[in-house]
């Protein structure tokens, strides 16, 4: 009973990156109806072009990259990678500092 318990080796995160043409106006709407797939299929969008999604198990998994297979483009490059809940919890992320604008006061203003 406990080999089928759900632990961090056995969840898994899919992460699909994708480089895909988006010159003409049909490589952009093919690549945006890619992207609309993804959303669908309950990936959310980590990176512009890298999306990512939660998998209860490996099976789970198995069905989403098959899915993924199921609409990829014809042009352009995808790639599926899939690393365990364990992996996943060692992810170390940085954000830069937002740049903010310098108050300089208000402007004065002469009438004369």
């Amino acid at each position: 009973m406990s080999e089928n318990r759900l632990n961090a080796y056995h969840i898994m995160w899919l992460f699909v990156f994708f480089d895909l043409p988006v010159v003409t106006k049909k490589e952009r709407k093919i690549a945006t109806l890619f992207r609309k797939n993804l959303l669908k299929d309950g990936f959310v969008m980590l990176q512009y072009s890298v999306y990512i999604r939660h998998c209860a198990s490996y099976e789970s998994k198995t069905v989403h990259t098959k899915r993924v297979k199921s609409f990829l483009p014809e042009t352009g490059m995808v790639s599926i990678l899939s690393v365990t809940d364990k992996q996943y919890g060692d992810i170390i992320n940085f954000w830069g500092k937002e740049k903010k604008k310098i108050n300089t006061g208000p402007i004065q203003l002469e009438l004369f």
